[in-house]
């Protein structure tokens, strides 16, 4: 089975930094054209520019995922620039609330489930209608460790990526027989932009990787190969999985 995307075509979000710019790279370098899309249009140009770089295609298509209606438009301007979709990486995703729960205000809740979840359900909806239809297609729902296990300071944030993994698994079952796949990435502790505070702390975020066998963070890049691998034909019987790339920390 092959892990080469030439002729493929993708769909990444939240692709102006962080893992989802490591990810349209790493998809472009695999062979695929690309859409990619986020709230920054001059740091999705400056990526564009590199995926062109790459020999690759990219189209540059500025939204704002917790807008449904712009979440619609999205895949199917995606589908005119492309010609057609075989890959959608919801990567568009976060939380700007860490703190104790009892101090949650509910539109902080509410703000986090828009981001995390309601768009993925306005994506998944409108790239299978074009997906089923064709017959093939693979999505993959960047979810994290956060969404396996208790998550106390970040429940709203753990809660939205449990969902995206239930979601996940659904779809995959309602969409397997068209030949859609559909599968979950959960990556553990990654050095982004996000949570700089964090890993650049005084003890260089040890303390959140001390019970984990690798025990450091992950890079961005380092999310790139489980991608492409979940991309391309080298798992073509894989579909409803939550694949974990967190240096072991959830094995124990």
């Amino acid at each position: 089975m092959s892990f080469d995307l030439t002729g493929r075509t993708a769909l990444v979000t939240g692709a102006s930094r962080g893992i989802g710019r490591a990810l349209a790279l790493g998809l472009a370098a695999a062979g695929a054209d690309l859409a990619v899309s986020a709230r920054d249009a001059e740091a999705l140009g400056t990526l564009a520019k590199e995926v062109e770089g790459l020999g690759r295609k990219a189209f540059v298509l500025p939204a704002d995922v917790t807008d449904g209606d712009a979440c619609h438009a999205l895949v199917t301007d995606a589908v005119a620039a492309l010609g057609h979709l075989d890959v959608l990486v919801n990567n568009a995703g976060g939380s700007s609330y860490m703190g104790p729960f009892t101090d949650l205000r509910f539109s902080g809740w509410e703000k986090t489930m828009r981001l995390n979840v309601d768009s993925l359900v306005h994506l998944c909806q409108e790239a299978g209608r074009h997906m089923v239809p064709r017959g093939s297609g693979s999505i993959i729902n960047v979810a994290s460790t956060a969404g396996l296990g208790a998550t106390p300071l970040l429940a709203a944030y753990g809660a939205s990526k449990a969902a995206v993994i239930s979601l996940t698994k659904s779809l995959a079952h309602e969409w397997g027989t068209a030949g859609v796949r559909v599968n979950a990435l959960c990556p553990g502790w990654t050095q982004t932009d996000l949570n700089r505070a964090l890993w650049e702390g005084p003890d260089g975020g040890a303390a959140f990787v001390a019970t984990q066998p690798l025990k450091r963070w992950a890079t961005v890049e380092e999310m790139v190969g489980p991608t492409v691998f979940l991309a391309s034909d080298a798992s073509s019987y894989v579909t409803g999985h939550a694949l974990v790339v967190d240096g072991g920390q959830t094995s124990g």
